[in-house]
């Protein structure tokens, strides 16, 4: 199953199946975004996430997509 949390134009997907719960998107998120419940990745406060990807770039199970939907609308004007 696919968590999707969304705020302002930033998404983030976690798929709950793929995580294996070693917390390194939560060790390498410089803003206190994600947590650990239960074993799996959680969105804790969106409203943190700047969209720097480094929890989907360091991700070994590829479990987590974040999507930056502010860089679509600035790229067609």
């Amino acid at each position: 199953m696919t968590k999707s949390i969304s705020k302002s134009g930033i998404e983030i997907h976690i798929n709950e199946a793929w995580c294996k719960g070693c917390v390194i998107c939560v060790d390498v998120c410089p803003h206190d975004v994600l947590v650990m419940e239960e074993g799996i990745a959680k969105v804790k406060d969106i409203e943190k996430c700047t969209a720097c990807n480094l929890c989907e770039l360091e991700c070994p199970d590829f479990a987590i997509v974040v999507i930056d939907n502010r860089k679509s609308k600035k790229e067609k004007k």
